[in-house]
């Protein structure tokens, strides 16, 4: 699908309805488009969407923001995330290609997307989220006298946002002219501490002259030469050619739309600076603050927290390496052969020059081709790269096994049947097979599943229990962080316990995306109540980030009538009514340290005594426990 029909928050929507097409072209051309993950459906607009249908959702503000993390791919940090938008839930204007083709024809697009802005920021704000923010501004509004004036700046000294960390990503839907206005006006926001990207590299109308012309300090290449870069050199040569400009421009290239493993592979190889995309991370509301453990993975770093009980997620492809002496590529064939014909159990083979893998050999195929007639006199005395597979799977012995699982579900039966070569740093050290894949996953699965909780599938106690004892053996020093849902039984009383699970869901996802899978662990030890053991620096910071992030949007979960209100009210066992307010999070935390507790029963009894001082703090609130910590920490937070 075109970058032109991007869901984004701003800037594409506005330069799609410039280009000169009349409602009923609009409505053929929105007919075609389809849904897929943060892309627009885009329904043919009514004519019976009046101004008034725009002019409520302006009074009402009835928008909402998304972010999808960017990130730095060597390092394997997120840089900041992208703002997008969604207009109001369960109307055909939550698709943001529908929210501006109404504000085009209604005269109210630049009243839109000032509003988009205003939410964007607020809720990047409210969240304290780290990093950059990628703000999608249109032409039209960047040369607008209300942008140009100061009026955004003002808005962000307000909400506390320094200018520095905002990033001005222009799209390019519609050709550019006046490239000289356009540079000038930059220049402008630059001096403001703005910085710029440019949106979709390779699909608009004059890319590289805009690139030149504008110098952003971003460039963003369209996902067309991304999504199947791994199986098409075109795309990879293209790929090269815009890193190699960036590097002499002074630019940092950001690839939009990585969805598989494959292609971040190959985005990361060619030395592309960031990256974005569902691989990544999908647009979320919380949004998470570091990717994935399987992306650490291939880069290079850690892949997980130690954690002393199986998970698929920690379990490795080394653990199901069996050494199999490999054989040179001159040996003759029929060497391999007699080695076949000895070792009744041996699959495959596999090739090595100079300690690097470059083919395999698998048994039933050889031994078919060789046991044909005359077969063996031919080809007894050729070198056996003749009869070896060229291009077998080569897996690193730190991948974790369910990426592998998830590679090979996707692709051919003969990777699973050959089996595959497993490297440490491109050498090979031995071979593994689909079988014991299969059986290391099973085994993985059913102890994590026998100690999950079944809400949630978080670990539970006694994975909690053991994750404890295991850092305070280890003599490591960690945070634990006691959190549970204040005024939770009458919300489930009033809105049953369907919503009362969606609640504790919601809570749980929240808290896990302000986890580091590289140092951090999220347990749910039941109900409403989950334990956090934590080990990265700024973990205060993330405790913060997860009340931010609860106050902000759990909102979702009331109605309109609740939310105005505050609360509810609902009968006691008397037959009183009671006014009850909405949920809130409590986080009580701890310093853990060998030298203060000796066990997790004596951790739990302390971070049960921190919670309960949370709890008597109205709304979302940290307690930290501070009578006997050693390290330096902040002040208690109420939201």
């Amino acid at each position: 699908m075109s970058g032109a029909i991007k869901a984004k928050i701003i800037g594409e929507h506005n330069a799609i309805f410039l280009s000169g097409h009349n409602a009923t072209n609009l409505q053929q051309r929105f007919n075609s488009i389809e849904t897929f993950g943060n892309y627009a459906v885009a329904h043919p607009i009514h004519r019976t969407f009046t101004m008034k249908t725009l002019q409520d959702i302006l009074n009402q503000r009835s928008l909402s923001a998304l972010f999808q993390p960017i990130m730095d791919i060597p390092s394997g940090t997120f840089i900041g995330f992208e703002g997008l938008i969604r207009g109001p839930a369960n109307s055909p204007l939550h698709s943001p290609i529908n929210l501006f083709a109404a504000a085009k024809q209604q005269g109210l697009s630049l009243e839109v997307e000032m509003l988009c802005r205003q939410i964007v920021l607020e809720s990047f704000a409210a969240q304290n989220l780290p990093g950059k923010l990628f703000l999608n501004v249109s032409p039209e509004a960047l040369t607008h006298p209300s942008f140009k004036n100061g009026q955004t700046l003002a808005y962000l000294e307000n909400l506390g946002i320094d200018p520095q960390r905002v990033i001005i990503e222009i799209t390019e839907n519609q050709p550019t002219f006046d490239f000289e206005g356009m540079r000038n006006a930059l220049l402008h926001y630059r001096n403001m501490g703005f910085q710029i990207a440019m949106d979709d590299l390779g699909e608009g109308f004059s890319s590289l002259r805009l690139w030149s012309e504008l110098r952003p300090e971003f460039v963003k290449i369209d996902m067309h030469f991304v999504q199947g870069v791994n199986t098409d050199p075109l795309k990879q040569q293209f790929l090269r050619s815009i890193q190699s400009i960036a590097l002499s421009s002074g630019t940092q290239v950001i690839a939009e739309g990585i969805e598989t493993d494959a292609e971040f592979r190959v985005i990361r190889d060619i030395g592309i600076a960031c990256g974005q995309g569902y691989f990544i991370a999908r647009p979320n509301p919380t949004p998470p603050l570091n990717p994935p453990a399987e992306i650490g993975c291939l880069i290079n770093t850690s892949c997980i927290a130690e954690q002393p009980y199986s998970n698929p997620r920690n379990v490795t492809v080394g653990t199901l390496l069996r050494y199999v002496e490999p054989f040179q590529p001159d040996t003759e064939t029929e060497k391999i052969f007699a080695c076949f014909s000895a070792n009744k159990d041996l699959r495959a083979i596999p090739v090595v020059r100079h300690g690097r893998p470059v083919g395999l050999i698998n048994r039933y195929e050889f031994v078919d081709s060789f046991a044909k007639p005359f077969r063996r006199e031919l080809l007894g005395k050729k070198p056996c790269q003749d009869m070896m597979n060229a291009d077998p799977l080569m897996v690193e012995k730190s991948t974790p096994i369910h990426e592998l699982s998830c590679f090979l579900s996707e692709s051919g039966i003969r990777h699973f049947t050959d089996g595959f070569i497993i490297t440490e740093q491109g050498r090979y050290i031995g071979l593994g097979t689909g079988q014991d894949l299969l059986r290391e996953i099973t085994n993985a699965q059913i102890e994590t599943a026998r100690y999950a909780n079944p809400l949630t599938l978080l670990p539970g106690n006694v994975p909690i229990n053991e994750h404890i004892d295991f850092l305070l053996k280890s003599g490591k020093s960690f945070a634990v962080c006691y959190g549970d849902l204040d005024n939770f039984k009458p919300f489930n009383d009033v809105y049953g316990y369907r919503k009362g699970d969606e609640m504790i869901q919601f809570t749980g996802k929240l808290l896990g995306n302000i986890c580091d899978p590289q140092h951090d662990f999220i347990g749910h030890i039941g109900g409403d109540d989950f334990i956090l053991v934590l080990q990265s620096a700024d973990w205060e910071k993330r405790c913060s980030q997860a009340l931010a992030s609860f106050a902000h949007t759990s909102l979702v979960l009331f109605e309109a009538r609740h939310r105005s209100t505050g609360g509810y009210s609902s009968e006691d066992r008397q037959g009183r009514v009671v006014h009850h307010p909405l949920p809130t999070l409590s986080i009580g935390a701890i310093w853990a340290t060998a030298e203060l507790f000796h066990s997790h029963h004596e951790i739990a009894e302390a971070a049960t005594v921190a919670k309960k001082m949370a709890k008597k703090k109205p709304g979302n609130s940290l307690f930290i426990e501070r009578r006997e910590l050693t390290q330096p920490l902040m002040a208690a937070v109420y939201y």
